[in-house]
């Protein structure tokens, strides 16, 4: 079995279902890992979820996944427009990364239009709603099985 594709998600985001259901529905991120697990094992991965609104946490979870993860599906929410550290972090990964928004970015505010995430990530899954945590997750896992062949 390979190693588990680590799913990091950003501040704010444990309030899906309920923080500006207009944008991002009303399903909640426990919905979100759920589909994201299921596509994973249905391509041999298992998929570890979790969230958190604090920057060092994530970074934490970011290094761990360094040694611990086949791959890394990151939704940065905010922190993907302002957190040079969170880059750093990711800078320092060989594994692929997959950056991941459930709404698109190019149709919100202006300031949403640039990631620091995008630097380092392989691609990037937006505007599909929860779906894009799946497709994310789909990448992640066919970008690990070409890594592990190569």
């Amino acid at each position: 079995m390979p190693k588990p594709i680590y799913l990091l998600s950003g501040p704010n985001l444990n309030l899906l279902g309920l923080r500006e259901p207009h944008i991002y529905g009303t399903e909640t991120l426990d919905d979100a890992h759920a589909r994201a697990a299921a596509r994973g094992a249905a391509l041999g991965y298992s998929v570890i979820g979790r969230q958190s609104n604090h920057e060092g946490v994530l970074i934490d979870w970011v290094h761990e996944a360094r040694t611990e993860a086949s791959a890394l599906v990151i939704n940065p929410a905010g922190y993907g427009h302002t957190s040079i550290a969170l880059l750093d972090a990711l800078k320092a990964i060989s594994i692929p990364i997959v950056e991941c928004h459930l709404s698109n970015l190019a149709h919100r505010e202006a300031f949403r239009h640039h990631t620091y995430v995008s630097q380092v990530a392989k691609g990037q899954v937006c505007g599909f709603g929860l779906m894009s945590y799946e497709l994310a997750v789909e990448a992640a896992a066919r970008l690990a099985d070409l890594a592990a062949r190569a």
